[in-house]
């Protein structure tokens, strides 16, 4: 949705890393996407389920605080306004929650307090908000939804439960390449963070996050119908 407003208003984006560079330009039209049309539609998406919900962006009451992130190996590749989360406003969260209310949080930051880029407004990669988000929480469970079954090794096949180590060899041997390098290393920083259990699986299959929410035993270790679970 975002590359499609961005064609038809003009403006111009492309990816350094996997993270899409940001001008000032990019980071309003993903805002408009992201707070005014992706997070509204799921906040009432589980309004009309019967539920209760928010739509939130970063911006809102300081939620996601940020600095500016930058890119390559040696940290010099200009990104633009893109941000890493240095803060997150766990209270208004907490508070949410206590009233039964599910906060939908569209990741578009600012500068943290104090700093010279405090009023920049901050494009974040949905993934590393959303690890930060619950290892600040020291949530239960936090889910990345990718395009393929999860986590596999170099024969194509499923690796359903994997460990900080056992990632950081797997990178290395570059059995794991390319744009799941990402997806697994925010999963790993979000359980270093106090997360118990990150799960990779697959946004195809029907009801995937329910599969996980609501299957895999006493340990809660997922389903076991798909999908890499990481631990310590």
């Amino acid at each position: 949705m975002i590359n499609a407003m961005l064609e038809k208003v003009g403006v111009e984006s492309r990816f350094e890393g996997g993270m899409r560079v940001s001008t000032e330009e990019v980071v309003d039209v993903a805002a408009m996407v992201l707070c005014g049309s992706v997070n509204k539609n799921i906040a009432s998406g589980i309004v009309h389920a019967g539920g209760r919900a928010l739509g939130l962006s970063g911006r809102d009451d300081g939620l996601l605080r940020c600095e500016k992130l930058w890119g390559g190996e040696d940290k010099s590749l200009d990104l633009g306004n893109v941000g890493q989360v240095m803060t997150v406003n766990t209270q208004l969260i907490d508070d949410l929650l206590d009233q039964g209310i599910t906060p939908v949080i569209a990741p578009i930051g600012m500068g943290c307090v104090g700093e010279d880029d405090e009023r920049v407004v901050y494009n974040i990669n949905a993934d590393v908000a959303a690890g930060r988000i619950a290892g600040e929480l020291k949530a239960a469970r936090v889910l990345f939804l990718t395009d393929i079954a999860g986590v596999l090794d170099k024969d194509m096949k499923l690796m359903d439960r994997l460990s900080c180590d056992d990632i950081d060899g797997l990178i290395e041997d570059e059995t794991i390449t390319g744009g799941m390098i990402p997806k697994v290393t925010y999963a790993t920083d979000a359980v270093k963070l106090g997360v118990k259990g990150a799960f990779i699986t697959d946004g195809r299959v029907p009801h995937a996050l329910l599969n996980e929410i609501l299957a895999g035993g006493a340990e809660g270790m997922g389903s076991g119908g798909g999908g890499t679970v990481v631990t310590l």
